[in-house]
């Protein structure tokens, strides 16, 4: 089986696009032929830029998409088509077919088509007609006179720099970092596959290193929690949806408790050949000695792409936040990345407003407040709604002089988020300006599978923050809130 890879960089894109082209196909829309050169080029630098977001990982798209020469094969011949068929140049036709049907065709996840048409509305627009517009601010990738002939693109082309610069895609510089990031782990997780079983020589064997971490976590993870006193202390109430979320809370951490006691128990067994070490066992053994979560735990476990030492004591952080909720009662302000399903907890909320208001539940939606208090300052509940805190933002960082998002500083690639105030209103409409919103991802790779509710299982709520910048700005930014990190 024969696969041609794609050229890395838009200059190599570039470069295979306009091969592919020659004088005679560049002059043949006859009098719009300026027009379809301009229109051309913009066409394959987005294609370019489309293909090449995929290095920056989840800051391009959720989902690493295979865009492919057909794509941008089927586009330059409607545009060829439509600039002959038209008087005008008609821009609303070709985006909705180059962005919904040729490149849209392949784009599942709504955020990620969202930024594919953010994207494509600056490389298919009027301005674009202009000889000496530019595509990105240093002015590296712009239009050149339509006068040129085949030869003289081709020119253009070769001198455009190997490396991309984050800014064409509308990329802070840090991407780069992420970028780098995301090569290295790839390359030292394929290196640890390699790695030899066993060992010799001094210090512990993999048995003894095993046996030790398995200790550790047994010690350190908590016990189930006792349901019965929990379910007599929150029963279920027609005013309180939040006891029906915490009961449903406990039984979920239970289960992965029990899960993960139950599995070490049988691990140190069969480690002293009192039980047979079955496959389950042997893998889940590997994982510890690498520092992986066992698969057999992930599998019942919420979304996590924390190394093992981290997702331990991450996991005693979250019950203890549920083991305070039960002792103390409601908390005044919600750890929403504590929470195993935090959709419940947004629809109880909601839920307990519709009941209270006696409004239809499916009318009501969230408004949004970022605080200037410190959560350790608030001691009592909001009249309506519920305070949440524990969002990480990436791509950009919350100003707190301002109270709006802005750009990340410079090698600063998480930021954390004041606590927000969510609001429910009925009827509510977004506001249409000073506004982004900004989409809630359970983890860093924001890919997740598609559920019934038509969104991946890793994404939780929109969230509007306040932007003195046009919403495209940060959408081409990849920027996204996390309710956990990596690390």
């Amino acid at each position: 089986k024969m696969t041609v890879e794609p050229p890395k960089g838009i200059k190599a894109n570039l470069l295979k696009s306009y091969i592919s082209f020659n004088d005679d196909f560049l002059t043949s829309v006859g009098e719009k032929n300026n027009a379809f050169k301009h229109l051309l080029l913009s066409l394959c630098l987005f294609h370019g830029c489309a293909i090449e977001r995929r290095k920056f990982g989840a800051l391009g798209f959720n989902i690493p998409y295979e865009f492919t020469d057909g794509d941008l094969r089927i586009c330059i011949n409607q545009l060829s088509m439509f600039l002959q068929e038209y008087a005008d140049v008609p821009y609303k036709v070709l985006c909705y077919t180059a962005g919904h049907i040729n490149y849209g065709g392949r784009v599942t996840d709504d955020w990620d088509r969202r930024c594919l048409m953010n994207i494509l509305a600056e490389f298919y627009c009027p301005e674009v007609l202009n000889e000496t517009h530019k595509y990105s601010e240093a002015g590296i990738y712009r239009q050149i006179n339509p006068e040129n002939d085949h030869a003289g693109y081709l020119a253009y082309v070769r001198s455009l720099p190997i490396n991309d610069t984050p800014e064409i895609f509308g990329l802070h510089d840090n991407a780069n970092i992420t970028f780098a990031q995301n090569e290295t782990f790839s390359l030292l997780s394929g290196l640890l596959k390699l790695q030899p079983k066993t060992a010799t020589g001094g210090g512990k064997t993999r048995e003894e290193f095993v046996e030790e971490v398995s200790k550790e976590i047994l010690e350190q993870v908590p016990q189930p929690m006792p349901l019965g006193p929990i379910m007599l202390k929150y029963p279920v109430m027609y005013e309180q949806s939040m006891n029906t979320v915490l009961v449903q809370e406990v039984i979920r951490y239970n289960r992965l408790l029990g899960a993960i006691r139950q599995s070490l128990n049988d691990l140190l067994k069969a480690l002293k050949g009192l039980v047979v070490m079955s496959a389950a066992l042997e893998d889940m053994a590997n994982a510890l000695f690498d520092n992986r979560v066992p698969g057999a735990w992930s599998g019942k476990a919420y979304p996590s792409l924390k190394p093992m030492a981290s997702w331990v004591q991450d996991l005693i952080t979250r019950v203890k936040f549920i083991q305070d909720w039960i002792d103390n009662g409601i908390p005044c302000v919600f750890w929403i990345s504590g929470f195993f399903f935090p959709q419940a907890f947004l629809t109880g909320t909601l839920q307990n407003y519709a009941r209270k208001t006696v409004i239809s539940i499916d009318t009501i939606s969230f408004g949004f407040e970022v605080m200037r208090t410190n959560f350790h300052e608030m001691d009592a509940h909001p009249v309506d709604g519920c305070y949440i805190r524990g969002l990480f933002l990436e791509g950009a960082r919350w100003d707190h002089d301002k109270m709006i998002i802005g750009e990340s500083r410079p090698k600063e690639l998480y930021t954390e988020v004041p606590v927000i105030w969510l609001i429910p209103e009925a009827n509510r409409k977004a506001p249409e300006s000073g506004i982004y919103e900004c989409p809630v991802y359970k983890t860093l790779t924001r890919a997740g599978t598609l559920s019934t509710t038509g969104h991946s299982t890793n994404f939780v709520f929109p969230c509007e923050l306040p932007s003195h910048q046009p919403q495209r700005h940060w959408i081409k930014r990849g920027v996204a809130m996390l309710c956990a990190l990596d690390f």
